[in-house]
């Protein structure tokens, strides 16, 4: 007998799209670089969002965390109480909002 854990209708994790001006500026997720601008970035959804720096030569670094808000699918969730309390634990319950972030980065003076 197998049981999957392929439970949450939204999934766990999110593409949130990362922009600049001026463009390529390096993108990191939690610390770690993942890409330059402008992306779409896979963040982990939770009761808190994740936090994004952006760098580029020149210019001041940007540091942001997204917020993340209650995401109303979650309650098409046909697995009942199980699925709700794996959802809270994986954070599937919530989701980014916006779904595009724009960045001005300054210059250094």
């Amino acid at each position: 007998m197998t049981f999957e854990l392929r439970h949450n209708f939204t999934g766990t994790r999110q593409n949130v799209q990362i922009n600049s001006n001026p463009p390529a500026a390096d993108i990191e997720v939690d610390g770690v670089k993942v890409g330059k601008t402008p992306m779409a970035v896979s963040l982990k959804k939770g009761f808190t969002g994740q936090t994004l720096t952006l760098k580029l030569d020149g210019y001041e670094t940007k540091t942001m965390q997204p917020t993340t808000t209650f995401n109303a699918v979650a309650v098409l969730n046909f697995f009942g109480l199980l699925g709700w309390g794996i959802d809270a634990a994986t954070g599937a319950m919530m989701k980014y909002d916006p779904k595009v972030y724009e960045f001005t980065l300054d210059a250094k003076k």
